[in-house]
């Protein structure tokens, strides 16, 4: 049982058992410089089992989760063997959700707060900075990536905008101009659904994943009407190619890259459990929306997608592809528009709100969540995301070496909750400068998770950029994040122990009393 000590009088309750009652003091004052409405501990926590089941489903149903989903059956392997490390995968990132899940929801703090207790109340602005960037990026291609959904709607619909679609003739910085109308379209329809707040977001994401799995039955009903329940192959047209022991290594990396996929929201998952009304309801909506229904989900892709071969002469795995060839003008824009909606779903939950608290984490008197929000949105835009998505390169260089930052950021957090702190958080700690803080470590800043975190970063990062030149790296990249994320845990369980970096953890006094 977590031994979290609640807020003082005026923040929230933590959903935990009540400390020891302390001797009476003054109700400390949270420092400006570390608190404003959208930081500070939640008073109520209304989110049910649905409405987390509902976050998972708007994460997964997207073209990005399709693609990825349907790409694990064309890896040569026997569908059995691919249920199985589906099944390995996602157990493990049910396991690793439910571990961040649990430090937000007992103190109703977003992930960058939480982060004070293992980086320093100003550390913590490490690791929230490195997740917004990486979210700001994904957030443009993600964006880019429904534009281009909502493109096919547009010509469907009015043929003679075709033209505008050609880059060459109607094109500024890399974009056409229908491509711009589209990008500019579905940027103001985020940013209108992410400014009414976190309730219209709930909302938001109740209804996109439950859209989707209609469109997807409807869908998958259309073509085994047109192929008949033969036509049907998990194997997806291809025999296996790897059998015996040399499937082992295939099923290895399929279990990573389900991991990898999830390894951003993972991360900053706590922005969410926060709102959970008990970690019971929390770890329920995880089950149901992570081992249930990715495998639901991925069962129906590939069914989809195997059935387009018989129906279409070619393997399609792009869904808005495959609804492209439908000959009915309503079923594609219907179609279409459901996974831009989709899209968009899983750009807010996983990329739009994670930047929002970690930017307001940064300065919380001058940026709100809202405007740390809009931060995200222009620079979304700034970066010119179809540029990126084009240029292979880029992305490796980049996203992949903020992304090699993912697993040791999950190490150090729960290294830092569960083994070093064994589950106590004084939540009122989190928001005082004061040099006799808990998290005040030295200067704001706890020099063992910055060595940790650095140390797993670039354990983790050498695989990635000298996986074409050096032998065996290649294999070692596509556990990076693994990698990255047991070296910190480790490094930090150390260095927060023993030696010069070692911290007071059996500290149970902070430097004001929290009631």
């Amino acid at each position: 049982m977590p031994d979290t000590v609640a807020p003082a009088a005026g923040s929230s309750l933590a959903p935990v058992p009540p400390a020891p009652e302390p001797p009476a003091s003054p109700a400390p004052a949270y420092d400006p410089r570390l608190v404003n409405e959208d930081l500070a501990p939640l008073r109520k926590q209304t989110w049910g089992t649905y409405n987390i089941f509902a976050f998972w489903m708007s994460d997964v149903h997207s073209v990005g989760g399709y693609v990825t989903a349907g790409s694990l059956f064309a890896l040569g392997l026997h569908s059995w063997q691919v249920l199985v490390a589906l099944v390995v995968g996602i157990t493990i990132v049910y396991g690793l959700c439910n571990l961040v899940a649990k430090p937000s929801q007992a103190t109703g703090v977003p992930y960058p707060v939480i982060c004070r207790s293992a980086f320093g109340v100003l550390g913590a602005n490490v690791p929230a900075i490195i997740r917004g960037l990486i979210a700001v990026a994904w957030y443009g291609i993600q964006t880019f990536l429904a534009s281009a959904a909502l493109d096919v709607v547009l010509i469907k619909l009015f043929p003679g905008l075709a033209p505008y679609a050609a880059e060459a003739d109607h094109g500024f910085l890399g974009l056409s101009a229908l491509g711009w109308a589209s990008y500019l379209i579905l940027w103001v329809l985020q940013a209108a659904v992410f400014w009414r707040g976190m309730e219209s977001i709930r909302r938001f994401i109740d209804f996109c994943g439950p859209a989707v799995y209609v469109v997807m039955f409807v869908l998958c009903g259309y073509l085994i009407h047109k192929a008949g329940w033969h036509g049907i192959d998990l194997n997806m047209g291809k025999a296996a190619t790897h059998t015996g022991w040399s499937a082992v290594p295939v099923m290895l990396g399929a279990i990573a890259l389900v991991v990898s996929y999830f390894s951003g929201p993972m991360l900053n998952f706590g922005d969410f459990s926060r709102y959970g009304r008990s970690f019971a309801a929390v770890k329920k909506g995880n089950f149901l929306g992570l081992p249930v229904n990715f495998l639901v989900f991925s069962l129906l892709v590939v069914v989809t997608a195997s059935l387009t071969i018989p129906v279409y002469g070619e393997l399609i795995t792009d869904p808005v592809a495959t609804v492209a060839r439908i000959d009915n003008t309503f079923a594609i824009v219907l179609g279409a528009l459901t996974f831009t909606v989709a899209t968009i779903g899983i750009n807010i939950v996983a990329n739009f709100i994670s930047p929002a608290f970690d930017f307001s984490n940064v300065n919380p008197q001058k940026i709100s969540w809202r405007t740390g929000g809009m931060i995200a949105a222009v620079g979304s835009v700034l970066i010119t995301p179809w540029n990126l998505y084009n240029n292979p390169d880029v992305i490796h260089y980049t996203l992949e070496v903020l992304g090699a930052f993912i697993g040791p950021l999950f190490g150090v957090l729960i290294a830092d909750y569960y083994l070093v702190r064994r589950q106590r958080v004084f939540v009122d700690e989190l928001f005082t400068m004061s040099e006799q803080g808990t998290y005040w470590y030295r200067k704001g800043y706890n020099p063992a998770a910055i060595v940790a975190t650095a140390l797993g970063a670039i354990a983790a990062v050498i695989p990635v950029l000298t996986a074409g030149d050096v032998p065996g790296m290649y294999t070692a990249a596509q556990y990076s994040w693994f990698i990255g994320c047991a070296l910190a845990l480790v490094a930090y369980h150390v260095l927060a122990l023993r030696g010069p970096l070692q911290i007071d953890a059996s500290r149970h006094v902070p430097s004001f009393e929290n009631r």
